[in-house]
């Protein structure tokens, strides 16, 4: 594995973390605001989902069943602009890499989830050398897992969101709230977004625009 030295003369811009390719999936806005802004915030899924994580979250490794698990791996990509760390890798007999996500909830499918895995898959490619051609969501609520193919439309999809990511960062403005009744309520940055107001009607829209114009 290897990394650009700190004294390249032609440094890449800072690595943005993999989890915003599921705040941004979710929600562009939110990625904007905890990206571009700094916001951060708590509420019950976010705290349910810090203790989904707490075993994942402890780097180191464990074999079973011939299966080497590594916990809280960091991983990146140069070529992506991408860091972050996988909840749980395994490696199996073959050499081959094969990483897992914690999720909360049951066991479903959501476009966000597969992108944040495959954004991983690709940065252990880049590190290692060798292709990861699946990986899995872990769904805490069932204690189910499901399969996730990292297909060239799986992978397309994640390179387009992650360049929309850093995008953001040269936005002349954050994106315009889009409402989505529940949705929106249940987001930890939604008394910081106010999506109500500011993807309201054109008025209240501009009128916000305005106000928070640097």
């Amino acid at each position: 594995m290897t990394r650009k030295s700190a004294d390249d003369p032609h440094p890449s811009p800072e690595p943005l973390p993999l989890s915003l390719l599921n705040d941004h999936l979710y929600c562009p806005r939110r990625a904007a605001l905890k990206i571009v802004e700094g916001w951060r915030s708590a509420n019950q899924h976010t705290n349910r989902g810090d203790i989904v994580h707490e075993h994942a979250d402890l780097a180191g490794y464990e074999v079973a069943k011939g299966v080497t698990l590594l916990r809280a791996l960091p991983v990146w990509s140069d070529r992506l602009g991408l860091n972050g760390k996988c909840d749980i890798v395994e490696q199996r007999p073959d050499g081959s890499l094969f990483p897992v996500e914690f999720k909360l909830g049951k066991r479903r499918q959501w476009e966000n989830d597969d992108v944040q895995v495959c954004a991983q898959a690709l940065c252990l490619e880049e590190m290692f050398g060798r292709a990861v051609g699946l990986g899995a969501i872990y769904h805490a609520d069932s204690k189910r897992r499901r399969e996730v193919a990292f297909t060239p439309d799986l992978r397309a999809r994640t390179a387009k969101a992650i360049a929309e990511i850093h995008g953001l960062l040269s936005a002349p403005r954050l994106p315009a709230a889009v409402y989505r009744e529940g949705a929106c309520e249940e987001c930890s940055l939604f008394d910081v977004c106010v999506p109500r107001l500011t993807g309201g009607p054109t008025a209240c829209a501009e009128a916000s625009a305005r106000l928070f114009r640097p």
